[in-house]
């Protein structure tokens, strides 16, 4: 899947013929995807479809059977179920994760607790916290480092309303950076929020149209 624009920045992401098979299961069967920087990309399919196994090879936890990824730039992935230490606070986490990036100070990861609104919960150990609120911990655990890409499985589920919108105020923002953000689920509530939407079907990635508009904070 290239871009459609022949004046489009390179890619900072490109899988190319991804094939994955569990024992006779053929769950990928030459995918294709190409993003920009800036790029905000929703792949959908029905559950089953290998949407999980998908972001799991862009984001070399998984090996394909075939095929190479490509990246140009850091690299965020934010699993569909929280992988978080249950007897460490949310700031413990936040200071162990800026000490492997070797960030030098905790400043992007505060903001990003405030822009996701659980200021309150530093001090708690994540297995005191909701499943919504370990959710936002593992979004922000995987934005510490400013990647160039962010990868995200299911990423709102169990978000409240207000937390749904800060949601995509924080990916606007990243957008506007020059980020690229690729959305795994298996619905889509706002179609126009997207640059490009695929379906992932029959082990392979389908683009369809997405038109873009503009959101506001009150929408």
């Amino acid at each position: 899947m290239e871009p459609s624009s022949t004046t489009a920045p390179p890619a900072v992401l490109q899988a190319r013929d991804l094939h994955k098979s569990y024992r006779k299961h053929a769950v990928l069967r030459g995918a294709d995807l190409t993003v920009v920087p800036g790029q905000l990309v929703g792949v959908v399919g029905e559950n089953g479809a290998g949407k999980s196994t998908l972001l799991k090879i862009l984001a070399g936890t998984l090996p394909a059977d075939r095929g190479e990824v490509l990246l140009s730039g850091g690299l965020g992935y934010c699993p569909q179920y929280p992988v978080v230490n249950a007897s460490l606070t949310v700031e413990q986490h936040l200071r162990y994760f800026a000490a492997a990036h070797r960030l030098p100070d905790l400043e992007r990861g505060r903001e990003l607790v405030r822009l996701l609104g659980y200021e309150q919960y530093l001090d708690s150990a994540a297995g005191e916290l909701s499943g919504g609120t370990r959710q936002k911990l593992n979004l922000t655990l995987a934005l510490l480092h400013d990647p160039d890409v962010l990868l995200l499985d299911e990423p709102y589920q169990g978000f409240d309303w207000e937390t749904y919108l800060r949601f995509w105020d924080l990916v606007e923002g990243l957008r506007a950076r020059a980020r690229a953000v690729v959305i795994i689920t298996h619905l889509v509530f706002e179609q126009d929020r997207f640059d490009l939407l695929a379906d992932l079907t029959d082990g392979r990635l389908t683009p369809r149209a997405a038109v873009r508009k503009e959101h506001h904070a009150d929408a």
